[in-house]
């Protein structure tokens, strides 16, 4: 190659790389985190809130941005941590915000500072990963953008972002005693479905076409002020929804209007038109919807409940066509939400959900190793009531994984006990348990670095007779395929094998399991760290729903001392093991 060639690219190269490192930004938060009173539903009780705020602020962000988050922890008796919902952290497993697994609890008065890159752009939220906080209100959107110079698939005039949860008055304290007890206490159906942080207990916005209801106030409280979405007739606008849900599988609908499928926690789908969309806990879209309809009307957003039967009424929102008044309730009835046990229609959402062509990269065409877990519900010590992975219901440490694994402190697990891959063939996924007991470990699966890994996800009947439950399972630090679901019991015949999809699948961050079915995925473990996959129903995780998966931990870079500074490691670090974190 002639010099003055090798002199341009040299040129050129550098350049790029001035102008990418230019283009993306470190974007620093002081946040604290304290209790306060607030009013979500028009009731007031006490929330979990950031710098005063319910929900928590928005993050906003481009692809390849650094996120720099100083938090304080403003409660006065008990820890706290924030897990940054599908962000991989990649290179920085000790900031996914997990506790007992990649890092302490922040103590009371303490900051802790959370530093990692948004590689990609997406759909996603921030929550609350210790105890069930997440249920008292810990959470926010986190929005990635594009980096300059790029371009989204689809075309949209304006965005909308759709935070949904659920809303118990009862406070997470005594729901998790009730978890605990024996005899066993259920948490119940939520009071309230919220959408970006506001709903309605005991009245309805459309009571007119709600036989019974009361109508809400037109005045009240600016905490649970009706949600008015304006909007501009004419125009294609991408909504993105997520869900933050405790329990509750949602169902959103905008009256008259038909929604387009365009991503998917993080990722781009091959798009499709719907009248709804099913959104499990740990779930995020983007879809577009077109202002199309009579511009004289409102129109109603409807959110409800989907898997359970609901007792809790759904969320309304006003799609506002200006310049019509927001105050202008739409005249008519909200979207009903589908049957909640329409599992079949479920279904037929989800299995439509398949990778963009030309953009999901395809899945190996094999996998090195496959793991079989088994989800049930069993009793332990006469009468607690747990949830189970092949018969083990995980228990976290003092001493979190990261650091214990990293510095090999063994004895610091719950178990030494390599948990099974398997479960037995025989067992009946269509009754109750024969043998309901169970006993607890700390189900870490240790995957070899860059190892294609296949996990299936078998659900199964619970306790009680004809009861078997949706599970949504989220997989920290990673993105996966979903190659397919089958009902019954996966028996990884030449039938399942059929069932797979190796072409097209969808990649995402969070999968459903259908009763008394099985959803089967596959990942590259190629992130070094210690990563929790657990159902994101926040009792059913309390209860033990959840495995970890600690992969190539020594190749994990050095450790910051205020991950890792309690439990073992904390006496580790005392006694000079410094430098081997």
């Amino acid at each position: 190659m002639r010099l003055s060639s090798l002199l341009f690219l040299v040129c050129f190269f550098t350049v790029a790389m001035s102008q990418c490192a230019a283009a993306a930004k470190a974007r620093h938060f002081r946040w604290e985190v304290s209790n306060m009173f607030w009013s979500p539903d028009c009731e007031e009780k006490v929330v979990i809130g950031i710098n005063g705020q319910f929900p928590g602020p928005t993050i906003r962000a481009k692809a390849g941005d650094t996120i720099v988050v100083h938090l304080k922890n403003g409660l006065h008796t008990e820890g706290v941590v924030i897990h940054w919902h599908g962000i991989r952290q990649i290179g920085t497993p000790w900031a996914d915000g997990t506790a007992s697994i990649s890092q302490c609890a922040i103590n009371p008065e303490e900051t802790f500072t959370y530093r990692f890159v948004v590689d990609k752009p997406g759909t996603y939220f921030y929550h609350g990963h210790y105890g069930m906080q997440r249920a008292a209100g810990l959470y926010g959107s986190l929005i990635v953008d594009v980096a300059d110079g790029d371009e989204e698939p689809f075309k949209y005039d304006g965005e909308i972002n759709l935070l949904l949860s659920d809303w118990y008055h009862e406070s997470i304290y005594t729901q998790m005693v009730g978890l605990s007890s024996n005899p066993f206490r259920w948490i119940g159906e939520p009071q309230s479905l919220l959408i970006n942080g506001r709903g309605q207990f005991n009245c309805s916005l459309a009571a007119a076409h709600t036989p019974g209801a009361k109508q809400c106030a037109a005045a009240g409280n600016r905490h649970c002020a009706p949600v008015i979405l304006p909007v501009l007739p004419n125009k294609t606008y991408r909504l993105r929804v997520a869900s933050t849900t405790s329990l509750a599988s949602l169902n959103l609908a905008v009256g008259n209007h038909k929604l387009t499928v365009v991503e998917a926690d993080g990722n781009y789908v091959e798009p499709f038109a719907v009248d709804d969309i099913d959104i499990y806990s740990g779930d995020s879209y983007s879809v577009l919807l077109t202002t199309d309809q009579d511009t004289s009307a409102n129109y109603w957003v409807s959110v409800g409940v989907r898997g359970r039967q609901p007792r809790t009424a759904p969320a309304l929102a006003v799609l506002n066509y200006r310049p019509n008044r927001a105050s202008r309730l739409p005249a008519a009835a909200p979207p009903a939400t589908p049957a909640w046990d329409d599992f079949a229609r479920s279904k037929a959402f989800t299995y439509r959900i398949l990778g963009r062509a030309g953009v999901t990269p395809p899945p190996p065409a094999t996998s090195d190793r496959r793991i079989e877990l088994l989800n049930t519900q069993n009793r332990m010590g006469g009468g607690h009531v747990k949830w189970s992975i092949n018969n083990v219901s995980m228990v976290l440490p003092a001493t979190p994984y990261l650091g214990s694994l990293k510095m090999g402190l063994r004895s610091a697990l719950p178990s030494a006990a390599r948990p099974s891959d398997t479960f037995g063939r025989g067992y009946d996924v269509m009754r109750p348990p024969a043998n309901p007991n169970t006993t607890v470990g700390d189900n870490v699966y240790v995957l070899a670095h860059n190892a294609t890994v296949d996990v299936v996800l078998q659900n199964a009947n619970a306790l009680a007779r004809n009861v078997s439950e949706v599970h949504p399972w989220h997989l920290h630090g990673h993105d996966f395929w979903v190659l397919g679901y089958g009902d019954g019991a996966f028996r990884g015949d030449a039938g399942d094998a059929a069932a797979l999809n190796l072409r097209n699948p969808p990649l995402r961050n969070t999968a459903v399991i259908f009763p008394y079915g099985w959803t089967a995925i596959r990942f590259v473990a190629d992130n070094p760290g210690v990563w929790a996959f657990h159902c994101h129903i926040e009792p059913h995780l309390h209860m033990g729903m959840g495995v970890i998966f600690a992969e190539a931990v020594d190749r994990v870079s050095e450790l910051p001392k205020a991950a890792v500074s309690c439990g073992a490691t904390a006496t580790a670090l005392m006694a000079g093991a410094g430098g081997h974190v």
